[in-house]
């Protein structure tokens, strides 16, 4: 069976951030949403890469070597491997892509790390 999904409908079921929802499911990939507010922690993924959409707002993704501006409309792949940390100065509201598992914090724990998303 075929369904839509609204993006703004489902981005205004939660409030919270840094926790991604699982909105949907390609193949072994999860398409996710997440509200950022704030700075993340640095990590990375060993072998994740992870595509970040931004639907609403700008996101400042840090890295090692210079930050990477992303605004309405326009998306990042960050490779496995690269250390990155978003920041969001005001509230941004992502569609994440990524493999099915994947870690929000990579190879860190700490009390961003959500083990198992929800549904939305």
């Amino acid at each position: 069976m075929l369904t839509k999904v609204n993006l703004a409908e489902k981005l205004a079921q939660f409030s919270d951030h840094w926790s991604p929802r699982i909105a949907g499911q390609v193949n072994d990939m999860h398409v996710k949403l997440v509200k950022l507010q704030g700075e993340f922690v640095w990590h990375h993924h060993d072998v994740e890469d992870e595509l970040f959409l931004v639907v609403k707002g700008r996101l400042t993704m840090a890295l090692r070597d210079g930050d990477l501006e992303v605004g309405e409309g326009e998306f990042v792949i960050v490779p496995h491997g690269v250390e990155h940390k978003p920041v969001a100065e005001d509230e941004v509201h992502i569609l994440l892509f990524e493999p099915a598992g994947t870690l929000n914090t990579g190879n860190v724990r700490d009390e961003h790390t959500v083990d198992q998303p929800g549904m939305i």
